[in-house]
């Protein structure tokens, strides 16, 4: 199967798995809210992540599944909150209004709350031997020293001069937390060996640093169309990006060196790393 194949089958598993969720007990126009931004599309790269994780180190894709669909729906609280007013102000994700455009935003910000918490009720739904390590890599990932702590600093060091250490603890705590923890929770519930988990974790770690690098590229240079939301916000912003600490060619190198040091680390799998490490490379050069 090829990668492209093989991509749209792990994303067919979690888009079909989330359709189908049920969350009983929300109000018709919470759950809405909540299908709205969770069915609006996207790559589904969490959810693929802990899939193929799994599968990489012998394990079922059917075992990781509440796991997959958890993350996604942890992501796309993320963006809810991230779109308000009070944060980044975004009007449109991917090609369509956003979620307090729509429905307003207490009931965006109630159904950023729903999806989080809903993400973990199925998480601990799960009856796998393996499942509480696993719903731990995601909460670590998602809290205060994770994609809050990156998202904080985002949000408090707008318009302060670029410094790539700032920088890169924005990166690593906003992209590469939720990056890593689908691929350890997927190894996690593979029953994957130590070091085999530790090495999951460094190709997640490199993996979220050329994806943000490569989603700051994009707001420079990238196609609105495409991207389906506005671009130039973080420089008109001040945002604290990789280019603007060291420039556009720099940062497409620096991208390239993380892509290669997550490839490398998954040199313990051997063939069966062939997937991620695809993905990792196509991760390069993408437009949207």
């Amino acid at each position: 199967m090829t990668y492209e194949a093989q991509y749209g089958a792990y994303k067919r598993q979690v888009e079909e798995t989330l359709s189908a969720q049920a969350m009983a007990g929300a109000p018709d126009r919470l759950r809405d809210a909540m299908r709205y931004s969770l069915l609006s599309g996207g790559k589904r790269l969490r959810g693929v992540l802990t899939l193929a994780s799994c599968e990489m180190a012998g394990g079922k894709a059917e075992d990781a599944l509440p796991f997959a669909c958890a993350v996604e729906m942890i992501h796309a609280y993320s963006l809810i909150h991230d779109d308000l007013p009070a944060m980044d102000n975004d009007t449109m994700r991917r090609g369509k209004p956003t979620s307090h455009v729509v429905y307003g935003e207490a009931l965006a910000i109630l159904a950023g709350d729903a999806l989080l918490t809903h993400a973990f009720e199925i998480m601990a739904q799960s009856h796998h031997p393996k499942a509480l390590p696993a719903l731990a890599e995601m909460a670590k990932a998602a809290g205060v020293g994770g994609m809050l702590a990156g998202q904080t600093l985002d949000v408090t060091l707008e318009g302060t001069a670029p410094q790539i250490g700032l920088v890169k603890a924005i990166h690593e705590g906003k992209t590469a937390a939720l990056l890593t923890a689908p691929v350890a929770a997927g190894l996690i519930l593979a029953g994957a060996e130590k070091d085999q988990i530790q090495a999951g974790r460094q190709f997640g770690y490199h993996l979220g640093m050329a994806f943000q690098i490569e989603d700051d590229l994009l707001d420079l240079e990238g196609d609105q169309a495409l991207m389906g939301k506005t671009l130039g916000k973080d420089e008109a912003e001040g945002k604290l990006t990789w280019p603007a600490c060291v420039g556009p060619d720099q940062a497409k190198k620096d991208a390239e060196m993380h892509v290669s040091a997550a490839v490398n680390a998954l040199s313990c799998f051997g063939e069966s790393a062939s997937f991620l490490i695809s993905l990792a490379r196509n991760t390069l050069g993408r437009r949207q």
